[in-house]
């Protein structure tokens, strides 16, 4: 192979191709037909810049978090450019394992506003949106939910780089005590922040 075409460079023992690295050229040849004396790897990119979109912040008041999980989320383009505007409400949503029989989970009650420029295939604004977890994390999830009685609430939604990201959180209702002390430790804080910058 040339080296000008990109795909082989036989004096440092590296192979480039379309975006791809490869690890450094064996000294035989392979028997199998597609392994060539090298095989590929996704060149390293840079770090994911994270941009919140939303945070559920009443959720910390009503509820003790017990587990937070991160999960993808199934979007139509629409509902990403409404994202990018912050035109979203996450005040009643909540996560659901819908179907007994599949290990799918879905996010109810996240509010999408249509985005302005959409035509005739806009979105529904509430409709239910499917999270892509891990499977282990899907089975503990609905553990806590069905036998349990926990319940799963978005904290908040962000981008991760170009994608949608959901920060979930398994969590049990704070009992009027627990709020009543929730409110005086964050006072108190508030107070000692305030002197310390006095």
């Amino acid at each position: 192979m040339a080296e000008g075409n990109g795909l082989l460079n036989r004096h440092s023992g590296y192979c480039r191709y379309r975006g791809f690295e490869s690890l450094p050229l064996r000294t035989h040849r392979s028997p199998a037909p597609h392994a060539r004396g090298f095989f590929f790897r996704p060149l390293m990119s840079e770090e994911r810049t994270i941009r919140t979109i939303i945070t559920n912040r009443k959720a910390l008041h009503e509820f003790e978090v017990l587990q937070r999980f991160e999960a993808g989320i199934a979007l139509t383009g629409t509902e990403v450019k409404s994202l990018r505007a912050g035109k979203v409400n996450m005040a009643d949503a909540y996560a659901s394992f819908p179907d007994r029989s599949a290990d799918e989970c879905w996010l109810v009650g996240l509010h999408i506003s249509p985005y302005d420029f959409g035509n005739r295939e806009n979105h529904d604004p509430l409709r239910k949106r499917k999270l892509l977890l891990k499977h282990h994390e899907l089975l503990r999830m609905r553990e806590a939910i069905e036998e349990k009685g926990l319940t799963v609430i978005p904290l908040s939604l962000y981008f991760s780089g170009p994608y949608v990201k959901v920060e979930l959180a398994l969590v049990r209702g704070k009992k009027l005590y627990d709020k009543r002390a929730a409110t005086k430790e964050r006072e108190q804080r508030r107070e000692m922040q305030r002197r310390t910058d006095d």
